[in-house]
């Protein structure tokens, strides 16, 4: 799989025309979005972790074979980040979350050992008003005992209105598999329609 890193972009003026399907990530600070990009691409440092979570408001977009742009958005609820950057966070979500048929794909990480927070159940009702494809993706599963699974599942189901979810282990590699097989769903069944 060859991969590289495009461009960050700070505002949607400095977006390129759509020239293949965009999958979005989107997830709070800390859920594990670089491990998760990492994992996914099977690549050790294309996505960085910062020490400075929130401090970056930019779309990353990363190009993956021919095939399709994983795009990472910056991390949410990061209680440090200024007034003015959070406004700055939500107008460039707002704007590129808004833009017709330029995404095809968005998955919602949660941390599976705190199930979704406030700021997760906000970014699910926005992506269900908007009618946007989404999945959720749950991370971290090795960090949960099995003997908590069953429970923490059953809180996670009620919050996120028994929607389906893939579980993920950036160390164990656990769901990858399954995430490939949306995204390869995405990009060969589009082109054929095409």
């Amino acid at each position: 799989m060859e991969t590289k890193f495009l461009k960050s972009v700070f505002n949607i003026k400095q977006l390129d025309q759509k020239t293949l399907p965009e999958v979005l990530l989107v997830g709070r600070s800390n859920v594990g979005k670089s491990s998760f990009i990492n994992a996914l691409l099977n690549r050790k440092n294309i996505a960085r972790t910062s020490s400075t979570p929130g401090k970056t408001i930019s779309l990353n977009y990363f190009q993956v074979d021919k095939g399709y742009f994983l795009v990472d958005a910056p991390g949410y609820g990061y209680a440090r980040r200024s007034k003015a950057m959070q406004d700055e966070f939500l107008k460039l979500m707002n704007d590129y979350l808004s833009i017709p048929n330029r995404i095809d794909l968005v998955l919602l990480l949660v941390d599976f050992r705190i199930g979704p927070t406030n700021d997760d159940l906000v970014m699910l009702d926005y992506l269900l008003e908007r009618k946007l494809n989404f999945h959720i993706i749950l991370t971290k599963a090795d960090k949960v005992k099995m003997s908590e699974r069953v429970k923490k599942l059953r809180i996670i189901n009620e919050k996120t209105y028994g929607l389906p979810h893939i579980i993920t282990s950036a160390e164990t590699k656990i769901g990858y598999n399954k995430v490939e097989e949306l995204i390869s769903n995405l990009t060969i069944g589009g082109q054929n329609e095409k």
